[in-house]
């Protein structure tokens, strides 16, 4: 295994209220010695929830995507809180997003997307036993909450409304781990 390289100067480059980018001056083990940057995420990571009913219908969202200036289906995600486990994160997440709770949670993995410059893990969860419970959020609108058979996966990942790589790779995964 290879040595890690050796972190020599580390330099906030900007901070807000959700991101914080960081210059790095490394030297590798061979000697050779570069400045990479990186983009740190919340410290505590973030949920993505999977939540399934008993007849397999997963319950997505539409909501507004920022960095894509459009509406997306995904799965319902957020923020895991200062105090929060994964699993309590993901039960108030579905509350706030789709207005349900769960009877049973089960952490699958933990994914990262760009890890060479994205320093984030988002957590993938498994809700089932699904129950009607709302908690208020933090959108700025209501959220679109769209079911979908989780047996037709190939019709959702060919919308072009339908991108977000953790969402996909999460009902791939829940799909497999159900059918044993």
């Amino acid at each position: 295994m290879r040595e890690k390289p050796r972190i020599l100067n580390i330099r906030t480059l900007a901070k807000t209220r959700l991101f914080h980018i960081q210059q790095l001056e490394l030297r590798f083990a061979n000697g050779v010695e570069t400045t990479y940057e990186r983009l740190l995420g919340s410290p505590l990571g973030a949920v993505l929830v999977v939540p399934v009913f008993e007849d397999r219908q997963v319950l997505l969202v539409r909501e507004y995507a920022a960095g894509m200036d459009r509406y997306e289906l995904a799965l319902p995600k957020g923020r895991i809180e200062e105090g929060e486990g994964v699993l309590e994160a993901a039960d108030r997440e579905i509350q706030e997003e789709i207005g349900y709770g769960s009877k049973d949670l089960q952490q699958i993995t933990s994914l990262t997307v760009a890890p060479g410059y994205l320093g984030h893990s988002t957590h993938v969860v498994l809700a089932t036993h699904l129950y009607p419970q709302r908690m208020p959020g933090d959108e700025p609108e209501a959220i679109d909450v769209i079911p979908w058979p989780l047996d037709n996966l190939a019709e959702l990942t060919a919308r072009a409304d339908f991108t977000e790589a953790r969402s996909i790779a999460a009902l791939y995964m829940v799909r497999e781990l159900l059918d044993g």
